[in-house]
């Protein structure tokens, strides 16, 4: 099925900044997605919704097979942008602008989540920067909206470091991780960085 360029703008989309590459879901990348998503259970549990069967059926590459038939829909329904990360050519994780409204509002839901290796390097930020600029630019929306836990002080950094503003404490919000858990709620509109939130990224990232 053609996409709507009206109904959904700046979809299907390609990009990338030095070692970073962000591209739609690839069907060959089921077997990589599954291992990745394996090896890092520890790390990205605590972070994810909560579910009735076990991390492991969760993610096999059938279940990547499936979730990415239901993540095209949502993109060619204009509901979503869906993002692979790449670090340096290899699978890293996925970065989502979710639940886009247009009309009036012109706002989406923000998550991502990254391979535990290459944590600490400025590849999440950069990944989300990238995203931030095309949301804001080719996609035209106005408002991007990131919910965090109060325990993940990481991903508060990484929205703090690219310009996000906290807006509030949602009361037991979301069901993750086995119970209806408290979230902050930060935002980023597209007028707050006039030169661009990759340039921010790059205003703070010291040069090599």
């Amino acid at each position: 099925m053609d996409l709507d360029p009206l109904q959904h703008p700046g979809w299907p989309a390609h990009l990338s900044h030095g070692p970073v590459e962000l591209h739609p879901l690839r069907r060959g990348d089921a077997g990589e997605w599954s291992r990745l998503r394996l090896a890092n259970e520890s790390w990205l549990r605590p972070w994810e919704p909560s579910a009735g069967v076990a991390w492991s059926v969760r993610h096999t590459p059938a279940a990547y097979r499936a979730m990415r038939r239901s993540v095209a829909r949502r993109a060619r329904s204009g509901g979503s942008l869906p993002f692979a990360v790449r670090v340096e050519g290899r699978l890293a994780g996925q970065v989502t602008v979710d639940n886009v409204v247009r009309g009036a509002l012109r706002s989406g839901s923000l998550g991502y989540w990254i391979d535990r290796g290459v944590a600490g390097r400025g590849m999440a930020s950069l990944a989300v920067a990238l995203v931030c600029d095309h949301a804001f630019g080719a996609a035209g929306l106005h408002r991007l909206q990131a919910d965090i836990r109060p325990e993940n002080l990481p991903s508060q950094r990484l929205v703090e470091r690219l310009g996000f503003r906290r807006e509030g404490l949602l009361r037991r919000y979301l069901d993750i991780d086995g119970d209806w858990r408290d979230h902050l709620s930060y935002a980023l509109l597209a007028e707050d960085l006039p030169g661009g939130v990759l340039g921010r990224w790059l205003s703070l990232t010291p040069r090599a």
